[in-house]
């Protein structure tokens, strides 16, 4: 791959030589839940090679109805990845859906997230760059791959200290998505690391009526693709028991399987 503006945060390097893999439950539904997946991911990941940051959101503020599980809320969400980050000794990274929230956010975590459907929010970007952490933008589904060089632009000229693109599907008609695999190589000759994020380009968006739906076995497919094609950094939502998650429950990947797909990740990328 060709080189790329990389950013460390703790001992990770991301767009470095090795794959940072990016993971965790999609919510951070309790101290417990969030510890035994990043065990177990960070061990896997020191067996691999693979640089880890843990993920969990706080707030889930775009769920598909008022009646979904949002979260505990902001101040113990971050209690629990400071826990996580100082207990397992992983750089963590969590999404900010407001301008206010980038600066206590940065206070816990290493890499601040954006969502997809806040990519364009110029304030959002801003706030985040002020804070001096790196900031992921998930690409939007609306986006086509070459629109994220304004995303790119924009934090470059807000003095973004690394930042970093991921891709997550794009709507392709109702209710489904579909992954432009060359798009990633258009965003990473941006000239920074570029994420593809696994679990959510299986959803189905509103699939479910009331909630996203979503085809878990698909993924296993597009990790390999997109290792192939080369990225940075791969995202996963990472469960012990998915059918019972409190959100993203069709696509978050099994912590049981998570040995077998991250292998075959492995294996991928050292044939590069």
């Amino acid at each position: 791959m060709n080189p790329v503006r990389s950013f460390a945060v703790g001992d990770v390097t991301v767009g470095g030589p090795r794959l940072t893999l990016i993971a965790g439950p999609c919510l951070a539904e309790s101290y417990d839940v969030c510890a035994g997946v990043a065990g177990v991911v960070r061990s896997l990941c020191d067996d691999l090679g693979f640089g880890y940051v843990f993920k969990a959101s706080f707030d889930k503020a775009n769920r598909t109805s008022a009646a979904s599980e949002r979260g505990a809320g902001i101040d113990a969400g971050l209690a629990i990845l400071a826990r996580i980050r100082d207990e397992f000794g992983v750089p963590v990274t969590t999404d900010i859906h407001l301008p206010d929230q980038a600066a206590p956010v940065a206070q816990v975590a290493d890499i601040l997230q954006i969502p997809a459907f806040l990519c364009r929010q110029s304030d959002l970007l801003e706030a985040a760059a002020a804070t001096g952490k790196p900031v992921n933008v998930k690409k939007g589904q609306f986006l086509a791959p070459w629109d994220a060089k304004n995303i790119v632009e924009k934090l470059e000229a807000f003095g973004a200290k690394g930042l970093m693109l991921t891709e997550r599907g794009t709507t392709f008609g109702y209710n489904a998505l579909i992954v432009d695999f060359p798009g990633l190589e258009t965003m990473r000759s941006f000239g920074h690391p570029v994420c593809f994020d696994a679990t959510h380009s299986a959803q189905r968006p509103g699939g479910a009526g009331t909630a996203t739906g979503g085809v878990r076995e698909s993924i296993p497919a597009m990790v390999r693709a997109a290792v192939a094609v080369g990225i940075d950094a791969l995202f996963l939502e990472i469960h012990p028991d998915p059918a019972r998650a409190l959100s993203d429950a069709a696509t978050q990947w099994p912590l049981d399987r998570a040995r077998d797909l991250l292998s075959a990740a492995s294996r991928l990328r050292s044939a590069r």
